[in-house]
């Protein structure tokens, strides 16, 4: 039986987001500290935590893979999963996004908002994930909390709701004033207790003054506050409390807490607005998907199918990670609906087969615990699955529907890999089948004119890490070509009426096909990606069947542009006219005709080549910008910002990703290793070189 601590109502779902050395990390362990999960703080520096657990993690300093954790505070569980904050990896954001309820964003109080902080907020509005935000690091020299909110409301434009005033700044940061219950918040030392009191004496007005904001700035935005507000000129802490849940759950406010995770200061006010505020699964909206077999249609909505948090409802789950462990293949789930037991037989919904549920494990990092059943709200990993993958629906065989998977991004840096020695081609093979089974974002092909093998990713650390995993877990002796981008190709100048006539006889029913085409750009700037399709034939002419064939061939014509063989993006293609034969003409026939007549429409069109670009945020000392500059300029950056934050430049620059290929090694000696540099992909610009085909 399920007790009262896993109750629906008493389980949260969260995942801690953040920009990469934020303290994301140390804000979990902490957390895993303060709930008694652990009774060692294990720390980011000494490779001593509980969610950096792989040896690479380990080495680097940051997080590589998202890690899920389990622990319990008064009276709820919470199910957290420790993301990365290194950009290479937000694939691993994504897919934690897809199936949490809510979230913790991190900020540095020096830093205030940073690119990858930036990012991670983006990502958790597409899912409409809720979020509460800490601003850490409050005892480090220049930490200003006030200045981190202002970056919050102006770069990522929610209404921050400070509930807190810091006690002492810098190294003399001791506590907080709780704004709400209006009583301050204190910790002697990094391992004891917190211990509440009265506000300091020095603090008394200033809280005043800031509950006041406070009370506005909810009255401003809920109903039931206003009321209390122009009544009684005032709002009651549990009218705040009940206000706040509201504001953070519907988007409308983000509250906004303050410490220092590495002090262990502010985790228990924290964990405390966790449960207050961020949503349990009975209150986000039931998880929709379609009957096993139509797809994912987009904005159909009269096929789709809604399951609810219930564990007496049909079982339901998205499967978000895997991971090929020495005892096992675990896949990791999200439980929407419904119940799964040990033994249970359910249905992969994609692959359309049934699997056995060997063991279920309630994740602690790398260490599990097993367990009877799983139900709806939790997050589990299961042993015994063969075909689930990365957003893979479970759901019981009696009731099959197919969820929404997260999305995946495309690569966008590639290098060569092969075997050192020839016996090893095999297993170095299955190794990268493997990888990229285990991460989506990961892409292995087969290069057809050299024959290479060619490993994807989203950035250069990233493929670094998926090789040297490969050499760590297999003992491979593996190459590594140079990282090459990868390029597209665009419309500058279209055309219009392209004719194209297929026609084939040699024996038999023949094909006919004909078509007329208009290409244009996308978007008015080069650079825009995507490619849309439409029909304006009258009359006709042309069998809606055969349209659609005529867009499948278009799109068979996207594979490699008339320029360098690289894919093309960013056009529009409308089919204006055509006719059909009575006998002759098919739908292979209109597909074959659209493919050539697009190839040479684009053959006619003024084509140019697009390159990855990236916004790279490089922090240096004031003295060492001049040669920052002059090194951007050099790699064919545009400086689009700079500002002193702390005693330190921040220069903001966009830059082709070609381009910062062996970037880190040449700042550090630039700066004598005090400069630092973030890159965050922005989307495709045109090269230098551009390439026309008239």
């Amino acid at each position: 039986m399920r007790t009262d601590l896993t109750s629906l109502t008493t389980v949260r779902n969260l995942g801690i987001l953040a920009h990469v050395d934020a303290g994301k990390t140390t804000v979990t362990e902490r957390i895993l500290y303060a709930t008694g999960t652990t009774h060692r703080r294990g720390e980011v520096h000494d490779g001593t935590t509980v969610t950096d657990f792989d040896p690479q993690e380990r080495d680097r300093g940051i997080t590589i893979f998202a890690a899920a954790v389990s622990c319990a505070w008064d009276g709820h569980r919470l199910n957290l999963i420790d993301t990365p904050g290194h950009v290479d990896f937000a694939d691993e954001v994504e897919r934690s996004l897809r199936v949490l309820d809510g979230a913790v964003a991190v900020f540095d109080a020096v830093a205030g908002v940073e690119p990858q902080s930036e990012s991670v907020w983006r990502q958790a509005d597409r899912h409409g994930v809720p979020r509460i935000a800490f601003v850490n690091k409050l005892d480090r020299a220049g930490a200003d909390l006030d200045a981190a909110v202002a970056s919050i409301r102006d770069r990522l434009h929610p209404a921050p709701l400070v509930v807190q005033l810091p006690i002492g700044s810098q190294d003399g940061f001791r506590g907080v004033v709780d704004l709400i219950r209006m009583q301050a918040l204190t910790w002697a030392e990094a391992g004891e207790a917190m211990v509440a009191g009265p506000v300091p004496d020095e603090l008394r007005e200033e809280a005043r003054r800031r509950r006041r904001m406070l009370e506005e700035a909810v009255a401003e935005r809920h109903t039931g506050a206003l009321e209390e507000f122009c009544t009684q000129s005032t709002v009651s802490s549990t009218t705040l409390v009940a206000a706040l849940r509201d504001l953070t759950r519907n988007g409308d406010g983000v509250v906004v807490l303050c410490g220092s995770a590495y002090r262990n200061r502010g985790i228990e006010p924290l964990l405390d607005a966790v449960v207050a505020y961020l949503p349990s699964p009975v209150d986000v909206p039931p998880v929709r998907g379609v009957p096993e077999g139509n797809g994912v249609p987009e904005g159909n909505d009269e096929t789709r199918e809604e399951r609810t948090a219930d564990p007496d409802a049909p079982f339901a789950a998205l499967a978000f990670k895997v991971n090929a462990t020495p005892t096992g293949r675990l896949t990791y789930l999200r439980v929407y609906s419904g119940t799964i037991e040990k033994g249970d037989t359910v249905r992969d919904a994609n692959a359309r087969r049934t699997e056995r549920i060997g063991r279920i494990l309630r994740v602690q990092a790398d260490r599990h615990a097993q367990l009877e059943r799983a139900v709806a709200g939790d997050i589990v990993a299961v042993v015994g699955l063969k075909s689930a993958r990365a957003g893979t629906t479970l759901c019981d065989p009696a009731a099959p529907i197919v969820l929404e998977p997260p999305g995946v991004a495309d690569p966008v840096v590639s290098v060569a890999v092969e075997a050192r020695r020839t016996a090893d081609s095999d297993r170095l093979a299955t190794a990268l089948a493997r990888l990229a089974e285990e991460d989506p974002s990961l892409v292995v092909r087969t290069d057809p004119e050299t024959g290479q093998t060619v490993l994807s990713g989203m950035g250069e650390l990233h493929l670094e890490v998926a090789v040297e995993k490969i050499r760590r877990a297999q003992g491979l002796d593996v190459g590594v070509g140079r990282p090459r981008v990868a390029y597209r190709e665009t419309v500058v100048r279209g055309v219009r009426g392209h004719v194209h006539r297929h026609v084939k006889q040699d024996g038999g029913a023949g094909q006919f096909a004909h078509v007329v085409l208009d290409v244009e750009p996308l978007h008015p700037e080069p650079g825009g990606i995507g490619f849309a399709f439409r029909s304006t034939v009258v009359g006709g002419r042309v069998p809606q069947e055969y349209v659609r064939a005529v867009e499948a061939g278009c799109r068979d014509a996207l594979a490699e542009g008339p320029l360098a063989g690289h894919p093309v993006t960013g056009l529009r293609v409308t089919l204006t006219d055509g006719s059909t034969h009575v006998k002759d003409s098919s739908e292979m026939a209109f597909r074959t005709a659209g493919r050539a007549a697009l190839l040479g429409a684009l053959r006619d069109s003024a084509m140019t080549v697009l390159e990855p670009v990236a916004e790279v945020t490089v922090t240096v000392p004031e003295d060492a910008v001049g040669g920052v500059l002059g090194d951007l300029a050099a790699r064919r950056g545009r400086v689009t910002g700079s500002a002193v934050r702390a005693g330190a430049a921040v220069v903001t620059a966009t830059v082709p990703l070609s381009e910062l290929f062996g970037y880190a090694t040449r700042l550090r000696g630039r700066t004598q290793g005090r400069g630092t540099f973030t890159a965050r992909p922005t989307g495709y610009a045109p090269t230098p070189q551009t390439g026309s085909t008239r």
